[in-house]
């Protein structure tokens, strides 16, 4: 699992420069022809593990609820986030990771409710749910390429 965790970190690297270094405006454009925005996915990864792994494990969320029901699968952007909200997000995206793997050492997921996710992607373990969660962000991270590319296009 220490590789698991490593390649989620790596990626949330990669996901925290682009939020970083994006202008705003193109933070939260909407290009044609898609439904979200590179800030939307960013957030989204953030959420997710919490549904995967913690609320499949009957556990208490880690981070805001009210983030995880802003960001779940099944939203949308809704207009810029403030300032406060950014800046949790752009926290997140380590100290989450750092927390999952805390609580798996120490053994805190042991139950798990089995889940399948919208790829058909049967889960039924903690394991299982962070295996996928890998794949899961590196297709966000293919959604961001290709709306980065969308907004220059679109400028």
């Amino acid at each position: 699992m220490e590789k698991i965790f490593d390649i989620l970190v790596k990626n949330r690297t990669i996901l925290h420069n682009f939020l970083e270094n994006t202008p705003e405006e193109d933070l939260f454009k909407i290009p044609v022809g898609f439904n979200n925005n590179i800030w939307w996915n960013i957030a989204h990864v953030v959420v997710t593990p919490q549904l995967l792994m913690y609320k499949l494990s009957g556990l208490d969320f880690t981070i805001e609820e009210e983030l995880v029901n802003a960001y779940k699968k099944g939203t949308f952007p809704n207009g810029i986030p403030s300032q406060e909200v950014r800046d949790k997000i752009s926290k997140y995206l380590f100290s989450t990771v750092e927390q999952i793997q805390k609580d798996y050492e120490a053994g805190k997921f042991k139950t798990f409710q089995e889940y399948m996710t919208t790829p058909k992607i049967g889960l039924s373990s903690p394991e299982d749910a962070l295996s996928f969660n890998v794949f899961h962000e590196g297709l966000h991270l293919g959604a961001i390429l290709a709306l980065k590319k969308a907004v220059k296009e679109q400028a």
